[in-house]
């Protein structure tokens, strides 16, 4: 990864846009991203988290998701959002949410091509506003745990503010040598869930989940949030 930064030296304003829907949903995002000529997607298949009642309330008919993920430079990432929201009406029953992450890094071939992306008539961002940097309003919630665990880390973020979240799966790849030198085993075989959360409740759900699925549990969990600087799809 290289830091991000134009000929002035200052760090150009990406963001990370994630999509979490249905697959049905996700398969139409492709077709808008390519629309707009969007040449890197990521796709994940996942799982949410949310209770049966929380599901009905939403009117959501399954717990299988995708997840949708592409680099933007910030003007483009928030028209797609917009589009997002009118295209596949997110925030009714059935739907999903997208947001987006504040980046500072990334490999300098996909920073040149996402340079050139910029809806028509939007001036280039050329760095950071003082709006970047203020406290945002939501944070997204990232939390990685043997597998197995996902539920137990619902179970203890819910009584304090979490309504629910998405689950994928992963596999651990690093130094086995380090690892012993630090008298560490971790399993290869990882759960990864993500929840968005409101600003004042991202540090009781954090220190829920590090209370009970921390790295000396048998969940081995490590915990840690990015703040979201722009939604659709959830109120």
């Amino acid at each position: 990864m290289e830091e991000m930064r134009n000929a002035n030296g200052k760090i150009p304003a990406f963001r990370l846009l994630l999509l979490i829907a249905t697959p049905k949903l996700v398969k139409k995002a492709v077709e808008l991203f390519k629309q707009g000529n969007v040449p890197t997607q990521y796709l994940f298949h996942a799982q949410g988290t949310a209770s049966s009642e929380i599901m009905d309330m939403l009117g959501l008919d399954g717990p299988d998701k995708n997840i949708l993920m592409s680099m933007l430079p910030r003007p483009f990432a928030c028209e797609m959002l917009k589009k997002l929201q009118k295209k596949l009406h997110l925030g009714m029953p059935n739907t999903g949410i997208a947001f987006t992450v504040v980046m500072s890094g990334g490999s300098g071939r996909i920073v040149q091509m996402m340079g050139d992306l910029q809806p028509e008539g939007a001036q280039r961002d050329t760095g950071r506003s003082e709006a970047d940097m203020a406290e945002n309003e939501y944070y997204m919630i990232v939390t990685i745990v043997n597998q197995g665990f996902s539920e137990e880390v619902m179970d203890a973020s819910r009584p304090v503010g979490a309504s629910g979240g998405t689950v994928f799966h992963s596999r651990r790849i690093g130094n086995e040598e380090a690892m012993k030198f630090w008298k560490i085993s971790v399993q290869q075989e990882r759960e990864v869930v993500i929840i968005l959360a409101k600003r004042e409740d991202k540090l009781p759900i954090m220190q829920a989940i590090g209370q009970k699925c921390g790295m000396q549990s048998k969940a081995q969990g490590i915990v840690l949030s990015l703040p979201v600087d722009g939604i659709v799809g959830l109120d």
